[in-house]
């Protein structure tokens, strides 16, 4: 009864009278003026990206000349190509690996330059690379990587760091004339032919530049001309080349320069029985030998190739090495970001924590980590959105054997349409596919963000 009452007594609204009138003309014409500040920018909008994805998905239902309606059979074709396939495989490993990587870097980095007294400085360090552009990184890093560790420093870290554990060969080039003697074993080894206590041998090699010889090698001919004891062999390892021409070929002549360094074996019935190494005029000699039949040989490690390094840019490593790239670019971000969301945490929250007896890393993994989960969250799925459309540092880092090795979704797009294929159909499909991987993503980012508006 008293619910009705108040509702009968209440007032009814006034009549619009001119006042209303001049209220809705007003917001009309803020919502036209809006428009019209808007336009502009809607326009650019359409043209730039409504109008070509609308095209590309048109595009994309049409044959490689664009005259004839294939329909679905681009999309079909699309899942047929080994190479595509190869693509969707490398654009899984970017997404899953990269931004992980990124976002535990940001985030390790973050909390630890708290703790520097130069937080500053530390962070522009870091945050620097992202002033570089994707086309000058891949130029630095595709140097950085070069498997010559005369031109790529990690290669010259990597053979610096290998050569300080193992010894290296002595004379890689350096090989024995035919029928002089020597034989080459399957190993790379080389055998002469049997010998016996009170022997000297000659062992002559080709293969090898004068320059390229050891500082302290000297001429051996005074070494060939000495005599062996009853229970010693004596021998010695030259360079059968003399400087300037002439010379006699398997003879140690008066200019022809000794070996030093070389290791030799003296062989009998398969099983080595002594070893020496050869003096600066490239002499040897084995002593105490019981009498018998013996080989000399020169083992395998005298010739085998320097070590050269990591193939970076190979087929096993090339997506690994153009992530580290792409790590290097973007951890600064990653970490600025998470910097300052780790700024605004409650710090109330942490001091009652430590007061409580907590650890750093159980405040890290306990409550850190925790308060920051919206903000890694959204550094994640910004990354992942990035990576789906990384073009520039898998075209110009990957060299061309490996260009299929290395390829994603947005550079075998290029691939298909203009950098050889020739099929805009094709390439157009591949584009559709990508924007259909990036979308969700970036809804999932937006609604993000208006929660945390909110």
């Amino acid at each position: 009864m008293t619910a009705t009452l108040v509702k009968e007594a209440s007032p009814t609204p006034p009549p619009p009278g001119p006042v209303a009138d001049r209220a809705r003309r007003l917001r009309r014409r803020g919502r036209i003026i809006a428009l019209l500040f808007a336009f502009p920018a809607l326009l650019l909008l359409g043209a730039l990206v409504v109008y070509p994805v609308l095209f590309s998905v048109g595009r994309s239902f049409f044959d490689a000349s664009g005259t004839t309606f294939v329909g679905g059979e681009n999309y079909t074709e699309m899942f047929r190509d080994p190479a595509t396939l190869k693509a969707v495989r490398n654009t899984a490993i970017w997404v899953v690996v990269a931004p992980a990587l990124l976002t535990g870097l940001g985030l390790i980095l973050a909390v630890l330059v708290e703790k520097v007294r130069w937080a500053t400085a530390f962070k522009l360090l870091l945050f620097m690379p992202m002033a570089v552009s994707f086309l000058a990184a891949g130029i630095i890093f595709r140097l950085a990587y070069d498997e010559d560790p005369d031109k790529g420093v990690l290669n010259a870290a990597v053979v610096s760091v290998h050569d300080a554990f193992k010894e290296q060969s002595s004379y890689p080039t350096a090989r024995a004339r035919d029928g002089q003697g020597l034989t080459k074993e399957k190993d790379g080894s080389y055998r002469s032919a049997a010998v016996s206590p009170g022997d000297a041998v000659t062992l002559g090699l080709v293969g090898v530049q004068p320059g390229d010889l050891p500082g302290d090698a000297r001429p051996a001919s005074g070494a060939a001309g000495q005599k062996a004891a009853a229970d010693e062999l004596r021998g010695v390892v030259y360079l059968d080349f003399t400087p300037g021409g002439g010379g006699e070929q398997g003879k140690v002549d008066a200019r022809e320069s000794g070996l030093p360094g070389m290791k030799v074996e003296a062989v009998r019935d398969g099983e080595r029985v002594a070893t020496a190494t050869t003096t600066a005029d490239g002499s040897f000699r084995f002593e105490g030998l019981a009498p018998g039949s013996y080989a000399v040989k020169l083992p395998a490690s005298n010739f085998a190739a320097p070590y050269e390094g990591v193939s970076w840019l190979g087929p096993a490593l090339v997506t690994p090495a153009i992530i580290g790239a792409y790590l290097w670019i973007w951890t600064g971000f990653a970490m600025v970001l998470i910097g300052a969301g780790l700024s605004t945490l409650p710090r109330d929250a942490l001091e009652a924590a430590r007061m409580d007896g907590a650890n750093e890393w159980q405040i890290f993994r306990r409550i850190t980590v925790p308060l920051l989960a919206p903000v890694l969250t959204v550094v994640f799925v910004t990354l992942v959105i990035n990576v789906m459309k990384v073009f520039d540092l898998v075209y110009i880092i990957a060299p061309g054997p490996v260009q299929e090795d290395a390829t994603v979704l947005a550079t075998q797009m290029w691939l298909v349409s203009f950098g050889g294929g020739n099929n805009q159909g094709l390439g157009s499909a591949l584009g559709v596919l990508l924007l259909l991987l990036v979308v969700p993503a970036m809804v999932f980012n937006v609604r993000r963000f208006r929660r945390s508006q909110r």
